[in-house]
């Protein structure tokens, strides 16, 4: 290796001032390109890497806080629907929607129960109501009563025709839920 350094400089000093200097213009031109290539550009690109990277896991941080929230919303929601189950009173759903139907001057043409899968946690009960030559303020008076009744019910499906002999009538079929607790 010294002896590769010694014939470097022998040769260095053979050339002329000008020859010297181009030929130092020109190693530190190449040490300045071996330096932006080998060095600068690496550390360009892997800063420029971490930036996305960072960008993407701050995309994912809010996409997650979105998630958290919606699922706490709907957790609040649940707890409350949970709590009315558990507190609300108790009675017989055929004898609530009667009593409704009462209230609305409504004329229950049918009621019938329907099958619900099973739950661990409360028995939901399903029942069909049909409605016959109702007026549509009849129909929504009743249908806002089961909405808020103390009782939790909740309308599932809802199906409303016209009659063809009374075009000002309705026939209605609903479903309504009622759940209690095991």
């Amino acid at each position: 290796m010294n002896d590769l350094i010694a014939r470097i400089r022998a040769a260095l000093a053979n050339l002329s001032p000008r020859e010297r200097t181009l030929v130092a213009a020109a190693g530190g031109l190449f040490l300045a390109l071996v330096l932006v290539l080998g060095v600068v550009n690496p550390l360009i690109s892997a800063s420029s890497r971490a930036s996305s990277r960072v960008e993407a896991a701050e995309e994912e941080l809010r996409a997650v806080q979105l998630l958290r929230s919606r699922y706490d919303e709907v957790h609040a929601r649940m707890a409350s629907v949970e709590e009315r189950i558990r507190s609300g009173p108790r009675g017989e759903i055929f004898t609530t929607l009667e009593s409704l139907a009462r209230a609305s001057a409504v004329t229950v043409d049918s009621m019938e129960p329907r099958t619900s899968p099973a739950n661990d946690d409360y028995r939901e009960t399903k029942v069909q109501v049909i409605l016959r030559g109702v007026t549509l303020a009849q129909t929504v008076n009743y249908l806002q009563r089961i909405e808020s009744a103390p009782q939790l019910l909740s309308i599932k499906s809802l199906r409303i025709r016209t009659r063809s002999d009374k075009p000002e009538l309705l026939d209605v079929t609903f479903m309504v839920s009622s759940f209690e607790a095991i």
